[in-house]
């Protein structure tokens, strides 16, 4: 069975499951993927920010 993370790709909507992060729940959009880390696009109001996270903490919302 493939894990859920080996389907990331840009265009998917994330969640962020990692306790350390202050990002940790927030949804996002992948907008690149490199090697293990993925760019992940939040918007929200007046604001948006990219932030790259270890595939490993994202999982598919």
């Amino acid at each position: 069975m493939l894990s859920k993370t080996l389907l990331i790709l840009p265009g998917s909507s994330v969640v962020v499951k990692d306790i350390t992060s202050i990002y940790n729940g927030y949804t996002g959009c992948v907008q690149r993927v490199s090697a293990d880390r993925a760019a992940v696009l939040f918007e929200g109001g007046n604001w948006d920010k990219l932030v790259t996270f270890p595939i490993k903490n994202l999982v598919l919302a």
